[in-house]
Formats: structure tokens, C-alpha cells, sequence
């Protein structure tokens, strides 16, 4: 039991540290997040903003195996600020206890998340901070008679073949896929003209990847909106902040445990299978036999439009 009055105002952080047990865990932390929120059970804070602090400490199950620097063997940051946002939107609350329980909540949902410490208090109630701070394990979120479920974004997954890249219209096309209200993946196939040729299949399948991606980087040199990603967390990122993805397939493809194995195309059908995608666009190529999401072509040079 701690007997130290300074940890009740401290960062979580200390207050994490000084529960740890005989093994300590690995945290990640979020410190002094502000947000104007309609918050309060009385009638002075209806219609009213006022400014809410975030202080949140997350204790991490052990990673099994190798890091390797990988993004999406660690549990991102955003998943902290991504948790507040979400329910800041869900509904106006009265009480912080009820923001705090449901922030945490949420956090445990990730797989290695193994304890949570969420401060939140009011900046603008008196001449101090007003607050609350709970302390909620994984086993506690488990137990919850109605767990929350994040919303899941569907994408429009575009592949672009040569013939796309090609075409006078392509800027236009790409105002289209950036205007529209879907999030939108773009993935494209192997470059126009020769690259390099290998005896095995194995140094084959790298080479054919690498020449996608570099496909993948022509195509983002021509505008801005056209970012680079490569792996899961952070498609999962832009799609829910509305921004336009070109996937560079390497990472996903071979780390996955039963990935695609054939062309370019196949590798897009993968895609949308692997993120519940709502259609398969396909533009200056044949569409791909036996996707289990619906699949329609695109004349490149027809109307820009994707309806």
C-alpha cells in the first residue's frame, strides 16, 4: 500500500511505478492532452466548453519475441489519444468517472494493453484542476456486461495498372479518390518497362515487391496527397483521418501467414479481403478472378467519376 501523499498528485506514472510488482511491465504514457469539452452534471456547464486534461499510463504485456522495429508489433500512441477522441464524440457526458471508465475501457481492448492509469480533470471549474483517476485492468475490461466495439473503417481499395499511370487524366482521377468521403487506398502494379530478373522464385517475389513500391513512389512524387504506407497500423491511421494511401505491399505480404502469392492485382483483391473493403476498383487492367468483395473496372479515359 503506498503511504506517499505526493503519488496522489503526481503523473500516473509514479503511481504506476509504485504498484508494479515483483516484474515490472513496459508502459507508454500520454501527458498534459487537452481538449474543450461539454462535460458536467450541472446546468452552468450545459452549452458551455471547458478545458479537459488527459493523463494516461498504459502497461504492456511482453512483446514475444523480436521488436524488430516494427510499427505494428508495439501498441501505437494513437490508440491513446484515439480512445479519448472517439468518446469525447460518442456522447455528452455528466461525469468524469463515467469519461475516465470508458476511455480505459477502450484502451484494454488492445491486445497488450495490461493496465491502464487515466487522469482526467477540469481546468476551468475553480482556481485548481478538478479530477478523477482510475486504475482498470484487462481482466476488469473482459468482464464488462456490454463491451465497446470500435468503429471499423471499409475502404475503397483502387488499383492503378499501367495503362493508369499513363493516361492525361490521372491528376483527375486522383481529385476524385482524394475528394471522395470513403477512405481510399490506391495500390498499383509493376512499373512499365524492364527491371531486374532473378533464377529463383523467392528473389524473384522480393524484386517484383520492390519494383511495386517503386511504382507505389512514382505515383506519390506526383502529389502530395499520395502517401507511402507499408503497414497495417498505419493504413488503419490515414484511414481514419480521411487521408489517401498508396500501399507499398512488401511488409504485409511477406509477413503475413497465408498472403497472397500471385500478381499485383491479386495482392489488391488481398488487401480489400484483409480490410473488409467495400469494393475493388480496378483501372487499366483485367479484374482478378475470385475476390470475395465486390469488383468493378474503371475506363481510364471515360468520365472521372467512381459512381
Amino acid at each position: 500500500m503506498m503511504s506517499d501523499i505526493h503519488l496522489a498528485f503526481d503523473h500516473p506514472e509514479s503511481r504506476a511505478a509504485a504498484m508494479a510488482g515483483d516484474t515490472p511491465m513496459d508502459r507508454i504514457s500520454l501527458r498534459d492532452y487537452v481538449a474543450e469539452v461539454e462535460i458536467g452534471a450541472f446546468q452552468a456547464e450545459r452549452g458551455v466548453l471547458q478545458r479537459v486534461s488527459f493523463n494516461i499510463v498504459v502497461e504492456l504485456a511482453p512483446v514475444t519475441g523480436p521488436i524488430d522495429d516494427d510499427v505494428d508489433r508495439i501498441l501505437s500512441y494513437d490508440a491513446l489519444t484515439e480512445a479519448i477522441q472517439f468518446e469525447l464524440a460518442a456522447e455528452r457526458l455528466n461525469l468524469l468517472e463515467t469519461l475516465a471508465e470508458r476511455i480505459a475501457t477502450r484502451i484494454l481492448s488492445e491486445p497488450r494493453a495490461f493496465r491502464v492509469f487515466v487522469r482526467v480533470e477540469k481546468l476551468d471549474r475553480g482556481p485548481g484542476a478538478l479530477g478523477v483517476e482510475i486504475v482498470r485492468s484487462d481482466d476488469q475490461a473482459h468482464n464488462l456486461a456490454t463491451p465497446i466495439d470500435a468503429p471499423v473503417p471499409h475502404p475503397l481499395i483502387v488499383y492503378m495498372g499501367t495503362t493508369a499511370f499513363a493516361s492525361s487524366q490521372l491528376p483527375l482521377w486522383i481529385d476524385a479518390l482524394a475528394d471522395t468521403e470513403q477512405p481510399v487506398i490506391v495500390a498499383v502494379g509493376l512499373p512499365d518497362g524492364p527491371w531486374p530478373m532473378a533464377s529463383t522464385k523467392l528473389t524473384q517475389r522480393r524484386i517484383d515487391l520492390l519494383a511495386i513500391e517503386q511504382n507505389a513512389w512514382t505515383l506519390a512524387a506526383r502529389d502530395p496527397r499520395c502517401v507511402v504506407r507499408a503497414s497495417r497500423t498505419e493504413l488503419d491511421w490515414a484511414m481514419k483521418h480521411d487521408q489517401l494511401s498508396v500501399w507499398a505491399p512488401s511488409k504485409m505480404v511477406l509477413d503475413a501467414v497465408d498472403g497472397p502469392k500471385g500478381s499485383a492485382i491479386e495482392m489488391a483483391a488481398w488487401l480489400g479481403m484483409e480490410l473488409s473493403a467495400t469494393e475493388l476498383l480496378v483501372m487499366g487492367e483485367e479484374l482478378p478472378q475470385g475476390c470475395n468483395i465486390p469488383t468493378r473496372a474503371l475506363d481510364v479515359d471515360g468520365p472521372v467519376t467512381l459512381s
